[in-house]
């Protein structure tokens, strides 16, 4: 698939017309083109062919790409030029006198865009060049990069030193060689973040174009079109269905139910659906992300969209569960607007004992005696002809008092909804969904039906490596030859770096992030002794600023100031992570050792579910980053009995024996 509104060789582009040109990315618009976008296609046109006979002269036949999508961020490259085995990412600032950070952050973007997730790009020599019109006089082209993967650093250059730039980058890789005709069959195979996807699938793109094509993993179209085959059959049928969708976390099941949800957001529709998560900061953040993505759409239509407006529209799709619960408590007989409900995270939803203790403290309703899945299934079953509902499942992924796990939605089923069939993942008899029992028994009614579709077995967070999820585990569950193996496998794309040290920690992290990749601090909610680094778990942070602003807000998780716990950061993801790793959760001779810290001491935990979330909120916290991670372990300070070094030392020794690299 050719992604540019005009692709053609240096030859036949310098044949055409600038109308035809014109015309080709005119009809390519996805908005009414403005007078300034007509004229920046023109500028850019008169440039390029007073630039292009030279290179050829020089360099032989090139090719020249126009407006060349980037799905996975929503926007596209002004101008790729592939020439002399590079390809030159060019983005233009007609009239700019200035190179803003921005600016330098956005072509940056555009380049590692290619080198990450275009297949034919991988290995190629890329060179992201900023170009500011009216710029003053720049000093010559400085070639380098800052790191070994062949994306140079952003150059800059105004209108005349163009061709000086890329001059000077094809003096530095004399010996490049890409074969075009190749080059433009590449796979485009991204894996983009919730936030990234969310806005992709809302403004109109598939999923198809914002997942991975390659046959090494169940592709989220593969698990969407299956989920939209069952909601058709019970739709035709007149049927009632719960359907379970499982992964390894960051395979992409939130974006399996986005995609669900945006395909289907008209009111008016019999297959109306809606996104539905307890997930209060990702819920947030998505209807921010979302609401400011129209708003700039609008703009670039010549619309004027209102903040408030796009964000109402937002949240009529994409709701709160519990919203959506007390609407249902609300009115008791009338089934809701939707026929089908898209739940996230749902192994988080409430039990009996939670439940009930809400509906009494908060709501006034005493003697509450439907769990959390139950009652949201009563919801549903109140359409007297067809509904589906589909549980966006995380294995070990429960991290709060009161979540039901996947067993409470079963059970609710095996026990009060017999008319409903059950969709199901093979992987839901696996014990960490601590479902075998359940499934077991309503086998035999044979109201089970297993797709292997349903499950997602390849993250797509960590896309430089898939068995990120699987080290965390292993390390975890205490397996230290297991993990060593595997972080041998992919430490040289997925660095791990372990230290004592906040400062030399985030100056790694800093480091490591280029253009707008996002990083930020991530710790534990239990993590009470970390003040003395200036890190209080207790001081709240607002997580929309804390994912969504920009590098010059204090606000942002660019600064490591502002610390997110596992409930702001699951279901959320960053390029790099900071960990800071508390006395909380600690090793010791046995194994993990679980505590709390009351009052002024730490106090051991010993309920095995109290255990079990602890464990699974450093799990949350280590499959956060997409590309790489540093561990901070503390020293201590033996002055401090709370901040005991033998509270400390056992893990980070034990962390290092797993293979991580010190820093």
């Amino acid at each position: 698939m050719l992604r540019a509104a005009y692709a053609d060789t240096f030859r036949s582009f310098l044949g055409q017309s600038d109308d035809a040109i014109l015309g080709a990315l005119v009809r390519s618009s996805d908005f009414a083109v403005e007078d300034t976008q007509r004229s920046a296609w023109l500028f850019e046109i008169a440039h390029l062919r007073e630039l292009i006979p030279g290179l050829a002269a020089r360099h032989g036949e090139g090719s020249v790409y126009f407006e060349y999508a980037i799905p996975r961020m929503g926007r596209r490259i002004d101008v790729l030029v592939l020439v002399g085995g590079v390809l030159f990412v060019l983005e233009y600032k007609v009239g700019e006198a200035r190179f803003h950070a921005h600016a330098m952050d956005q072509v940056m973007d555009y380049a590692l865009d290619l080198k990450h997730f275009h297949e034919t790009s991988h290995h190629a020599v890329i060179a992201p060049i900023l170009i500011a019109t009216q710029a003053k006089v720049v000093a010559p082209a400085h070639v380098s990069a800052s790191k070994d993967d062949r994306v140079l650093n952003p150059i800059t250059a105004n209108a005349d030193g163009l061709a000086g730039a890329i001059e000077a980058v094809l003096a530095a890789f004399p010996d490049e060689m890409i074969f075009t005709a190749a080059w433009e069959t590449g796979r485009y195979q991204p894996t983009p973040t919730i936030v990234e996807a969310a806005t992709a699938l809302y403004a109109g793109h598939n999923v198809q174009e914002l997942s991975r094509s390659d046959a090494g993993a169940i592709n989220l179209a593969q698990t969407s079109r299956r989920l939209e085959q069952i909601i058709a059959e019970c739709r035709a049928q007149k049927r009632k269905a719960i359907c379970f969708v499982t992964g390894v976390p960051g395979a992409g099941k939130t974006l399996v139910g986005l995609n669900i949800a945006t395909r289907h957001i008209d009111p008016d529709s019999a297959l109306y659906s809606v996104f539905l998560s307890g997930n209060g900061p990702l819920v947030k953040i998505l209807h921010e992300a979302l609401a400011r993505d129209r708003v700039a759409q609008g703009k670039l239509n010549g619309e004027r969209t209102k903040k408030g407006k796009a964000k109402s529209e937002v949240k009529a799709f994409i709701q709160n569960v519990h919203h959506f619960r007390d609407e249902g408590l609300k009115d008791s007989e009338h089934p809701p607007a939707e026929h089908v409900a898209l739940f996230d995270e749902a192994q988080r939803a409430w039990d009996l004992t939670q439940t009930a203790n809400f509906m009494r403290q908060k709501k006034g309703i005493a003697g509450f005696n439907q769990s959390e899945p139950a009652f949201l299934i009563s919801c549903m079953d109140r359409h007297p002809d067809w509904a589906v509902i589909v549980c966006l499942v995380g294995g070990g992924q429960e991290i709060n008092t009161g979540e039901a796990g996947i067993g409470g939605w079963i059970e609710a089923i095996r026990d009060q909804y017999t008319g409903w069939d059950v969709f199901a993942s093979p992987h839901l008899h696996e014990r960490e969904y601590q479902a075998v029992e359940l499934l077991q028994q309503m086998a035999v009614s044979r109201r089970v039906h297993c797709h292997r579709e349903l499950h997602l077995s390849v993250s797509m967070r960590s896309f430089r490596a898939e068995s990120v999820s699987a080290w965390v585990k292993a390390a975890l569950d205490g397996d230290i030859d297991s993990a060593k193996e595997l972080y041998d496998g992919f430490k040289t794309r997925y660095p791990i770096v372990l230290t004592r040290s906040f400062t030399d920690a985030k100056e790694w992290v800093r480091a490591q992030a280029r253009g707008s990749e996002r990083y930020g601090l991530v710790v534990s909610s239990q993590a009470q002794r970390l003040k003395p680094y200036a890190i209080d778990v207790r001081s709240p942070i607002d997580p929309v600023h804390w994912f969504l602003n920009e590098k010059g807000d204090v606000r942002s998780s660019y600064y490591l100031e502002d610390v997110a716990t596992e409930f702001h950061v699951q279901g959320l993801e960053l390029d790099w992570s900071c960990v800071a790793w508390d006395a909380d959760f600690r090793r010791g001779s046995d194994g993990w050792q679980h505590f709390s810290f009351r009052g002024d001491r730490w106090q051991k935990i010993h309920q095995a579910h109290k255990q079990r979330f602890q464990l699974n909120a450093y799990r949350v916290l280590l499959t956060r980053a997409r590309q790489g991670m540093a561990i901070v372990v503390p020293e201590g300070d033996r002055r401090d009995p709370t901040r005991s070094p033998k509270f400390y030392d056992e893990t980070y020794s034990y962390l290092r024996d797993v293979g991580l690299s010190v820093l």
